[in-house]
């Protein structure tokens, strides 16, 4: 009765069994769309995740490269030469009088006395000489002499005679004249025959070989019976010996030009020598050149140098230590230079830490830094070892580990800070 009533009203009755695989289904698309849904936020984190990670390597990669770009440098100020510098010039030592000993008369070697290395005292012999030639030569002068003392006194007694006879008028005034003109020549004759007589006799002491000044033989050229030949004219020949005073010795030194006006007489210097280690000598300068040799532009400076004991010997390669004034140029390291078509230049930085290229003038140069005549103040901050490519206007960053150059008077100066 009641299917029929449900039949009419147009209600079916529903199945159990089909109303559970109804629910069933439901569940199921109800699952899946939770799943699909987890599905799609996990996927949108993922995409998210990404493109956050990619935003943030390619900050990092900016940044880094950035960083990178930078260019770090060192900087140091320019400190004022308020220090002395010591100039050292190489030399070799020279007797303070040296001199070639020679002989002024010809002859055969007798003997000498001194040999290389004795130290002899002004006027001691040192050779003799035997000379036959001078030895005739001067009997034949003495004997000529005579001739013409003679002369002289026939010459004496004639004019007496013939002045008593022109008293009488015995002889004509011409007469007497002859005889008094020849009088005057036999006077001028026994002078001549007299200097003859000195000369040879002077020439003839030269076969003593004496030392002008006291001092040490430093060379020997002749042994007994070598011929001595005075030289031509009369002039000096070959040496004898070879006579060094070595005390004072003297130095003589080149001077650079740049260095030329800082040299004074009277200056103290400080010579040393390799092979005596430890020892060192004081010396002054005697004197300069006082002018500048246009083949080599130095000047050169003699120093003398005390050698009492006889430590130094002439000859020897020398060390000469030239203190000098100070200049008050400017003194940069040479780290700092940079060496363009268009000259020096110093790369500056600012207070905006842009460099600043600066063309400078050069003035002495020290070894590890130099003179700056122009160019540069003083006050900038200049970078060591710049690279060849920095420019005008490029950024730059301090580096960290930049200490402060001293200053002349050995305190800090202030640098940029990083």
């Amino acid at each position: 009765m009641s299917q029929e009533r449900h039949s009419q009203l147009g209600i079916h009755p529903v199945n159990p069994d089909e109303s559970g695989e109804l629910l069933k289904r439901q569940q199921i698309v109800r699952r899946t769309k939770i799943v699909m849904v987890v599905v799609l936020v996990l996927l949108a984190a993922g995409a998210a995740r990404t493109v956050i990670s990619r935003v943030f390597n390619a900050r990092e990669l900016e940044s880094g490269t950035a960083e990178r770009a930078k260019q770090y440098v060192k900087t140091a100020i320019a400190k004022s030469s308020d220090a002395g510098q010591t100039l050292s010039l190489p030399g070799t030592l020279q007797g303070f009088v040296q001199s070639p000993i020679s002989a002024r008369a010809g002859g055969y070697l007798k003997r000498w006395h001194k040999d290389i290395g004795s130290r002899v005292e002004k006027g001691e012999l040192l050779a003799e000489l035997d000379t036959p030639e001078i030895d005739q030569q001067l009997s034949q002068a003495v004997a000529a002499r005579q001739q013409a003392a003679s002369s002289l006194e026939l010459a004496k007694s004639t004019v007496d005679r013939w002045e008593a006879l022109r008293k009488k008028d015995a002889v004509s005034q011409q007469e007497l004249d002859e005889r008094r003109s020849g009088y005057s020549q036999a006077r001028s004759n026994l002078a001549a025959a007299d200097a003859n007589v000195e000369r040879l006799r002077q020439v003839e002491g030269f076969k003593r070989i004496v030392a002008p000044f006291a001092g040490v033989i430093t060379r020997r050229n002749v042994d007994v019976g070598d011929l001595i030949d005075p030289g031509a004219g009369g002039g000096a020949g070959r040496a004898l010996f070879t006579l060094a005073q070595t005390d004072p010795l003297r130095v003589y030194i080149n001077v650079p030009q740049s260095y030329a006006n800082l040299v004074k007489q009277g200056q103290k210097v400080v010579v040393t020598q390799s092979e005596l280690r430890g020892q060192s000598f004081d010396g002054k300068v005697v004197r300069t050149a006082a002018s500048i040799d246009t083949a080599t532009r130095t000047m050169q400076v003699e120093v003398s140098l005390p050698n009492a004991d006889g430590a130094l010997l002439p000859g020897a390669f020398v060390q000469v230590a030239l203190p000098l004034k100070p200049s008050g140029a400017l003194v940069v390291s040479t780290d700092t230079l940079i060496f363009r078509r268009d000259g020096t230049l110093v790369a500056a930085v600012d207070d905006k830490n842009r460099v600043h290229l600066k063309r400078v003038q050069l003035g002495r140069n020290y070894g590890q830094t130099v003179e700056v005549l122009d160019g540069i103040t003083g006050a900038e901050r200049l970078i060591l070892n710049p690279s060849d490519s920095v420019a005008e206007g490029d950024e730059v960053a301090l580096a960290p580990d930049t200490k402060p150059a001293a200053k002349a008077d050995g305190k800090p100066a202030e640098q940029g800070k990083s």
